[in-house]
């Protein structure tokens, strides 16, 4: 008895029949709106930015998991079997990258949740959902919550010194208040916060000139980093 051996046995169908579970269409139309969804993404992670150094790559990834967040559901969509290996999968996947900002949080479930959507077919809401999210995030994220602080970082000869700066700021500046003190024979650190009523910054050098003060240095100061 001969046993007639094809292409489809070799491959036991099931294997040819999932090239065409997701059409070509499909999969270009998803494909090109989730690079189109992530470019947002990125372009909003760009504009609202506020942290102490700008990592390019992070924007990048945000497209490139956009992607394949989108690749990987319709595979899933199209297969019951496959979404269960998928699930066992991913379970077993730790990421140790540390968040840094807060914000970028909001961005990778952003970039997830736009891929899961336009792979389940669902283009209005992940486009239209998609572009809500970033005028809130450019509306709220760039929007001052008041007068931005600074740390002034005084260097004094005595206590003198000391109270006739404190008593300048205090006229100079719109709030000022100590933040630490630290105190050695002949010299007297000062770290102060202060609120500016206005964006000039020429005090600083009067300060610097007063008498019994060696220097005086001012700090932008956002509230998580001081440097």
């Amino acid at each position: 008895m001969l046993i007639a051996t094809t292409f489809s046995d070799i491959f036991k169908s099931s294997f040819l029949e999932n090239i065409t579970s997701v059409s070509i269409l499909d999969m270009v139309i998803a494909m090109a709106l989730a690079f189109c969804v992530g470019m947002l993404i990125f372009f909003v992670y760009k504009k609202t930015y506020a942290g102490v150094m700008y990592s390019s790559s992070f924007g990048v990834t945000l497209v490139a998991l956009t992607l394949i967040t989108t690749l990987v559901i319709l595979a899933v969509t199209s297969n019951v079997v496959l979404s269960l290996g998928m699930v066992g999968a991913l379970s077993i996947v730790r990421f140790r990258t540390a968040i840094k900002e807060p914000l970028d949080i909001a961005f990778l479930f952003w970039s997830i949740a736009a891929g899961i959507v336009l792979a389940a077919g669902m283009i209005p809401l992940a486009v239209i959902g998609s572009v809500l999210i970033a005028i809130i995030l450019i509306v709220f994220a760039n929007r001052k919550s008041g007068v931005d602080p600074y740390i002034v970082v005084l260097s004094c000869e005595n206590s003198a010194a000391e109270k006739k700066a404190v008593e300048y700021l205090a006229q100079h500046t719109k709030k000022s208040a100590v933040k630490s003190k630290t105190v050695a024979k002949g010299s007297v650190e000062l770290n102060m916060e202060i609120r500016l009523a206005d964006d000039n910054t020429d005090f600083i050098n009067q300060l610097a000139d007063i008498q019994g003060v060696r220097s005086a240095v001012l700090v932008s100061y956002n509230g998580e980093y001081m440097g």
